[in-house]
């Protein structure tokens, strides 16, 4: 059975690639993940805010005492306190490129166009086969439009994609007032791959303490569903690639995803709650299912049930809508 498939110009042993998460903070954890089977790994996201507190950082170190006679050298910090977060990242991805056969995605999360974006080049200079770029922003100002917001985007997009010659991925927020075109405009600027959807931070209330406190929770396979629709749609209309990455946790969400028009599935909150073995069965349930169903590959069932192939295409779309709420009836 040929798992292969190709992802941003990368011929991949298999569809199922270690998505963005903690997983990816040790080398020691990203080659679990290759002997578990993922066929690449993305690695944690390095946010504008780390690399903006490191400037800072070393700016007030080299600053401090500079007033002083020329003999206090004791006010220079060492040299190796500079080793935070920007700089470990850079190592990890230099030492996981060294421990691991499978391709290495670097991840960077910003919200603004500026020297954040520089890091893209360390991280394609440090050995990543890819840059995935997770553009986290909320608009809470009430005077800035929806154009402007997409120009942002876009912007920062292209930013990265001058300073890099691997591939970029875009991964997508499910917000925009037009997907499909959004999509397009970055495919358009240079994006060579979508992942389809971003789970943005929910705050939520103590009510005991009157705080707002941070809620993660992890994804179920419900959440398949909205980025299945609009890989379904997307299909065949762009020429960037297509991934999914919320709502992988089974063999028949890895096999959903294909069929959408995925040219790979991500997953991270299933390793997170039943571990990185996870892979390995899941990928030996996909095995099963090709074979009872007559698959010889899985570039053979990429797309087949898109909206561009299916026979039924208005079951993507608005009209399918009413015939649902019709076919539903409620208990007596």
């Amino acid at each position: 059975m040929n798992l292969t498939t190709n992802y941003l110009g990368m011929c991949l042993k298999n569809p199922i690639v270690a998505s963005s998460s903690p997983l990816s903070h040790s080398v020691d954890s990203i080659r679990r993940l290759e002997d578990a089977g993922a066929s690449a790994v993305v690695m944690y996201s390095l946010f504008e805010e780390q690399i903006g507190f490191d400037s800072y950082y070393i700016d007030y170190h080299l600053t401090q005492g500079i007033e002083s006679y020329a003999e206090s050298i004791s006010y220079f910090p060492d040299m190796q306190s500079y080793n935070v977060g920007p700089d470990e990242y850079l190592n990890l991805i230099r030492r996981a490129k060294e421990a691991v056969a499978i391709p290495i995605i670097g991840s960077l999360n910003g919200a603004s166009v500026g020297g954040w974006t520089d890091y893209a080049t360390l991280i394609e200079d440090a050995g990543a086969d890819a840059l995935e770029l997770n553009i986290y922003y909320l608009p809470a100002n009430v005077e800035l439009t929806g154009f402007e917001v997409e120009t942002l985007y876009v912007e920062i997009l292209s930013a990265v994609r001058q300073a890099v010659t691997i591939p970029v991925a875009v991964k997508l927020s499910p917000f925009f007032s037009s997907i499909a075109n959004m999509a397009n405009r970055f495919a358009n600027h240079g994006a060579d791959g979508l992942v389809l959807f971003n789970r943005f931070y929910q705050p939520d209330f103590d009510l005991e303490k009157l705080e707002v406190v941070p809620r993660l929770v992890l994804s179920n396979s419900n959440e398949l569903r909205l980025p299945l629709r609009w890989v379904a749609i997307l299909y065949g209309q762009l020429t960037a690639d297509l991934a999914i990455t919320s709502g992988i946790h089974t063999s028949h969400d890895v096999i959903k995803g294909l069929m959408a028009g995925a040219k790979v599935t991500m997953m991270a909150s299933e390793l997170l709650h039943n571990g990185v073995r996870r892979i390995g069965q899941v990928l030996n349930e996909v095995v099963t299912w090709l074979k009872e169903h007559e698959y010889e590959s899985v570039t053979q069932m990429i797309g087949a049930m898109s909206q561009k192939h299916c026979a039924e295409p208005a079951a993507f779309e608005r009209a399918n809508y009413m015939k649902m709420l019709d076919s539903y009836r409620p208990l007596n």
